[in-house]
């Protein structure tokens, strides 16, 4: 059985993004689609998509931007190689109830490509050119054993090589992000991939 590794991870919550536990990016006076388009910028990456997305999808392309960042070698693996697997609680509630909202005047097209979960997946891919194993799934809480459980299968079975894993939630101004980039190759951030550290790194960062 080959080791396991999170050699990155991202946390977003309480208007702050954390980098391998840490701190890279602080906006505190902002709403939620202020402190998004501010934690955009500060990654200094051209990508006009970005302002079109939902709040979860700009959540998550964030958060995998981030992780990303300096830690990761594209060139290593194939686009088959690299898969995703992300969960929350809240669907895509948030997108959901906004469309919502446009269908007593007019149903708003925009918001209707982001009334399911996975469109976040889609986003991350697209700009990375992944095209490995991938999932979202809906719990009431963070299952980190879930996550340790389901991506250590795909890779130990060799049908990915690498994965971003983690949460991504967002109904109206609450929210968190938690991603980890998982390998089997380790580095100096390293750290096994087990339940305890997944949920060390989550909850540290709980605002």
């Amino acid at each position: 059985m080959p080791n396991i590794y999170i050699t990155s991870s991202c946390v977003i919550n309480d208007h702050v993004v954390y980098k391998n536990n840490k701190k890279v990016f602080e906006n505190k006076h902002a709403n939620l689609p202020e402190f998004l388009l501010a934690a955009y910028d500060n990654l200094e990456i051209k990508y006009p998509k970005f302002y079109k997305m939902d709040n979860l999808s700009k959540l998550g392309w964030l958060a995998a931007e981030n992780l990303l960042k300096e830690n990761f070698i594209k060139e290593n693996y194939k686009p088959d190689d690299v898969g995703i697997v992300l969960s929350n609680a809240n669907s895509s509630l948030d997108a959901d109830l906004k469309y919502l909202e446009t269908v007593k005047d007019f149903p708003s097209p925009s918001l209707f490509v982001y009334t399911l979960p996975n469109i976040v997946i889609g986003e991350i891919c697209i700009k990375n050119n992944f095209k490995g194993e991938n999932a979202f799934f809906v719990f009431e809480q963070f299952d980190a054993n879930f996550i340790k459980q389901y991506v250590s299968n795909l890779v130990i079975n060799n049908i990915l090589q690498t994965c971003i894993c983690g949460w991504v939630d967002v109904i109206g101004e609450n929210y968190k992000a938690a991603l980890f980039l998982i390998e089997k190759n380790s580095n100096p951030n390293a750290t096994d991939f087990t339940t305890e550290n997944i949920n060390n790194i989550y909850q540290q960062h709980n605002g």
